[in-house]
């Protein structure tokens, strides 16, 4: 009898868990789900981008996956994540709330807040504040020159030797947004720097790991003395750090005399005073640290590959030394506005974008309402993953979509022309806040360090290895580089 019951009850414990797997009517296609585990097992915990291009294949531009028990939906292609993130924008404009990365920040910050008046407040502060704080403009250029003038420093000890340049590039990145933000740059050996840029190095591979996985897809597991604990201490770590800093601004500001970005902040909450707004101390620390992150590590990364590919490519570092010799002559330092007269440059910093895919799962979003999408219906709430790899590599968008080529950004009388698919920095509300920072980054420092050194991989190196590894941005396996000066006229 109790053997009976106890069946009958596993029985009603399965058709249920069956009848949750079924997706719901008109919703994208994909393949079978599974009870409990979803679709985790058709998916590589280690890197799945393969896997979702596997997935396009079977099911087309737009389809369903279930990450345990919650469907999401992953666009592709160009057609699909124009609807989504320009036509429909503001319905696909939602975060997940739910996400490993969202406990990890306690949903607070700019990036990953939900899309509503507190989000839609701090973005408009942010765009106006870096505006006023020289972005587009000399100011915002002297910056950069000024921090280019250190990676040199480091360049020209290495001299006729090889130099590993992963923390340069990073550090590099972090000082240029550091001064935005705190009006402050650090030696490349202060433990400031070198801890947060460890930490944000860390958790972006913690972020799509296949722990993170595990996290988001079962989360009875979420208590447990797991891996992914590490990303919240990382987290407390550069809270704790950036909770000093906040501390040492306010004791020392002048309100209404704002030295930078942090500065800025503090006088817009004496201006709101207690309005109930959602600007507080709390907040800031994590949204420093957002714009922080945002802007190191995606920037460096797409200089480390940039100079990857051109020494694997001397031809085409040579070209554009040709470029920049004739541009430039008898200009002591370059301007973003030189990018103009250099449509090969253009074309080559673009193409590094391109093939660096940055981040390509884009930073994931939901619908904050029932939508649709190419003819799907997609309910409210739904996990939406932009695949970005495949605009990227999108056959008919792109003249060669699997190699690297600058000719993809030239059209046939040589000039740098943007074709659709490219969309590094995604599109639509949620469009990356430091596009134009990163842009003037990527010109100044590969133009200036390319007029002055010659990159070649070392001889005892083997073959250049283009894999980038697997995370929440992509980042080339680590290697050496060889330094020698160059002799511009």
């Amino acid at each position: 009898m109790i053997a009976s019951i106890v069946l009958l009850w596993v029985c009603v414990f399965v058709i249920l868990l069956l009848l949750k797997s079924w997706r719901p009517k008109n919703f994208p296609p994909g393949p079978i789900i599974l009870p409990i585990l979803g679709n985790i097992l058709e998916l590589s915990l280690e890197n799945p981008l393969k896997d979702f291009e596997r997935l396009r294949k079977t099911h087309g531009n737009v389809y369903s996956l279930y990450i345990g028990s919650k469907p999401a939906v992953v666009i592709n292609g160009l057609q699909a994540m124009k609807e989504a993130l320009m036509t429909r924008s503001n319905e696909f404009a939602g975060r997940p709330q739910d996400l490993f990365v969202n406990d990890t920040t306690q949903r607070k910050g700019v990036i990953l807040a939900d899309y509503g008046s507190s989000w839609k407040e701090h973005r408009r502060f942010a765009l106006m504040t870096l505006r006023n704080f020289g972005l587009g403009k000399d100011s915002m250029e002297e910056r950069i020159h000024g921090e280019i003038q250190y990676v040199i420093k480091t360049l020209e000890k290495s001299i006729g030797s090889t130099l590993s340049p992963q923390v340069m590039f990073h550090n590099a990145s972090s000082n240029i947004i550091c001064q935005v933000l705190f009006g402050t740059r650090y030696e490349y050996d202060d433990m400031f720097i070198k801890t947060i840029v460890q930490c944000f190095t860390e958790n972006a591979k913690i972020a799509n790991g296949p722990w993170a996985m595990l996290y988001d897809s079962f989360p009875l597991i979420r208590s447990l003395p797991l891996p992914f604990m590490k990303a919240f201490k990382n987290v407390e770590t550069c809270q704790k750090i950036a909770k000093r800093l906040l501390a040492e601004h306010k004791s020392t500001r002048v309100p209404g005399e704002p030295r930078d970005f942090v500065d800025c902040y503090f006088d817009e909450m004496d201006k709101r005073g207690d309005d109930g707004s959602s600007f507080s101390e709390g907040q800031l620390s994590m949204y420093a640290l957002d714009l922080h992150f945002a802007g190191t590590d995606t920037t460096s990364n797409t200089l480390l590959t940039g100079f990857l590919y051109l020494m694997g490519h001397p031809h085409i570092q040579e070209r554009c030394q040709q470029e920049i010799d004739t541009v430039l002559e008898g200009k002591e330092k370059a301007t973003f506005n030189d990018r103009h007269n250099m449509p090969y440059m253009q074309a080559v910093i673009h193409e590094v974008q391109r093939v660096a895919n940055t981040v390509p799962l884009s930073v994931p979003h939901c619908t904050t309402k029932d939508t649709e999408l190419m003819g799907y219906s997609i309910p409210r709430g739904t996990l939406i993953i932009p695949n970005m790899t495949s605009l990227m590599n999108e056959e008919g968008e792109w003249k060669f979509p699997h190699e690297f080529n600058p000719e993809n950004f030239l059209n046939d009388q040589g000039e740098f022309v943007k074709p659709e698919a490219f969309m590094p920095f995604s599109a639509g509300p949620r469009m990356c806040l430091g596009e134009g920072l990163a842009r003037m980054e990527l010109f100044l420092i590969t133009v200036t360090l390319l007029r002055k050194f010659k990159f070649t991989w070392p001889e005892d190196a083997g073959e250049p290895d283009y894999t980038p590894v697997y995370g929440v941005t992509l980042t080339p396996k680590p290697y050496r580089m060889k330094i020698e000066p160059r002799a511009t006229e």
